[in-house]
């Protein structure tokens, strides 16, 4: 599981840009793949005994991670499409990486769509169970009564006001989750609109190549018919030409015994 990223790749002037481009975009489909899979296991903790605000944090950590590297994936992908592909394999491999991309990066929104769905109840469970947050002392009036408390009663209440301080602090983290994971969704939902964008219009030039490749395979075919019927037809012509010299050679010879005999 990856965690940390310092993003982009390396560009140097040399070397097969379509081939380095390729490889660095299939490793990080199967690191962001991976980390989304580790995702899915760390939402489907959340709401159990096992969740817990470490867990909740790695699960940040990774998320941010993630968006970080299908960003940068995204925009090495888009200049890959942009490099011409020549040959037949290139373009088998651009698609196929275009595919993977997009199913792994559905995937990835899939599982923050979840964990936002899921930091959202939390949310509203906890200011339902405290319904008086917004009064540290859970009552409005009735102050003059405060004065009144004992040591041990005094104690309590600041228990119960470090509790409601830290559910605060709880309400107010899980809100800011909600809010990177809204913003990251938002992210991913442009990501998905400029890679449709690009693919849209590689298709129509995809599309424009390829029918020129038919015309010109069909008009190789046409060419090759027409060679093959020249070559037929000069042949059956050789083949009249023998015929009538062996015709030929046959009444010659049998006027020249007619000749002889008499």
């Amino acid at each position: 599981m990856e965690t940390s990223y310092q993003g982009g790749v390396s560009r140097d002037d040399g070397g097969d840009n379509f081939q380095r481009l390729s490889q660095t975009i299939a490793s990080n489909i199967k690191k962001i793949s991976q980390n989304v899979s580790s995702m899915s296991k760390m939402v489907n903790q959340l709401q159990t005994s096992q969740d817990s605000q470490e867990l909740r944090n790695q699960l940040r950590q990774i998320q941010n991670y993630t968006q970080k590297l299908a960003k940068d994936t995204s925009s090495m992908l888009m200049e890959l499409m942009k490099l011409p592909a020549d040959q037949p394999a290139h373009k088998l491999t651009r698609d196929r990486l275009s595919d993977e991309y997009i199913n792994t990066l559905n995937s990835f929104q899939v599982t923050q769509r979840l964990a936002a769905q899921k930091t959202k109840e939390d949310v509203k469970k906890v200011k339902a169970e405290n319904a008086t947050i917004g009064d540290p002392f859970g009552m409005s009036s009735g102050n003059s009564e405060l004065l009144e408390l004992d040591d041990t009663n005094q104690r309590k209440q600041d228990q119960i006001n470090m509790q409601t301080e830290r559910t605060l602090l709880e309400l107010e983290e899980k809100e800011r989750d909600i809010r990177e994971l809204e913003s990251n969704i938002t992210a991913v939902n442009e990501i998905f609109k400029e890679l449709g964008t690009m693919i849209h219009s590689q298709g129509e030039v995809i599309d424009s190549i390829e029918s020129s490749v038919d015309l010109a395979s069909s008009n190789v075919e046409s060419g090759t018919r027409n060679l093959v019927e020249a070559s037929n037809y000069k042949n059956k012509l050789r083949k009249r030409k023998i015929y009538l010299a062996l015709i030929l050679i046959i009444v010659i010879s049998i006027i020249l015994i007619l000749i002889f005999r008499k």
